[in-house]
């Protein structure tokens, strides 16, 4: 499902987190005034790479858990948050926010250091041609090959399991030269590109053939603050 980046300014309205306050190891550049309010659903890899971005600046955070199977995110409380009846969305401070990229790319420029973002025209081209790559061929490959397994869906995925090959082995190559996506650090482009590439087996796509990649998945799993998206016991992974 192709998602599209939206900001918009309410007052002081906020839904009830259903979650305990979750805080990390990491020191940031600045924090919240409030506990930022992440509404998602826990086996999304798009909510998760913004709840892994949470973690790994240290920023206070509560959740507020959207049934999907239910179709909660369809009904008229989310749909005032967003029109797009997508997760996940963020509420910091009065500032609503929706689309997983929109989002990293807000909290890397308000509360991380430069070098989750960086600010130099070609380094963030680099960021951003990740940040595409994750909107385009990681969504129409590993996971929609993945939601298929997970909704059980009646879906050739076919198409979706060569597309996410095709991916890896650039990122396969791309891993040759650092030891990050757009380099020797680690940047949103990394976060962005995390999730659904670590739980591609679930989706019936194997990372056997893929060492580099496979080591990349370990340096941002020994990242200060990071926390894993549940594992389902489907596809290869079953």
């Amino acid at each position: 499902m192709r998602r599209l980046a939206f900001m918009f300014i309410t007052g002081n309205r906020t839904m009830a987190p259903t979650q305990p306050l979750h805080r990390t190891a990491m020191t940031t550049a600045s924090s919240p005034a409030r506990p930022i309010v992440l509404h998602r659903f826990e086996l999304s890899g798009h909510c998760h790479r913004v709840e892994l971005m949470l973690r790994l600046l240290d920023l206070a955070f509560v959740t507020q858990d959207v049934d999907l199977r239910q179709g909660e995110h369809k009904r008229a409380g989310f749909l005032a948050l967003n029109p797009f009846g997508q997760v996940p969305v963020i509420e910091d401070d009065g500032i609503v926010m929706g689309d997983s990229n929109a989002i990293l790319v807000y909290l890397a420029l308000r509360y991380a250091p430069p070098s989750w973002l960086p600010r130099e025209p070609l380094g963030a081209a680099q960021v951003q041609r990740w940040l595409s790559a994750a909107a385009g061929p990681l969504a129409y490959g590993a996971a929609r090959s993945r939601v298929a397994q997970l909704f059980a869906l009646e879906r050739d995925c076919t198409e979706a399991i060569a597309a996410a090959h095709a991916l890896f082995g650039v990122m396969e190559h791309t891993l040759q030269a650092h030891g990050f996506l757009a380099g020797e650090t680690p940047t949103i482009a990394d976060v962005a590109m995390y999730s659904y590439t670590a739980h591609a087996p679930e989706g019936n796509v194997s990372l056997h053939a893929y060492a580099r990649l496979r080591d990349w998945l370990r340096r941002i799993e020994a990242l200060p603050g990071f926390a894993p998206m549940p594992a389902s016991r489907i596809g290869l992974a079953a």
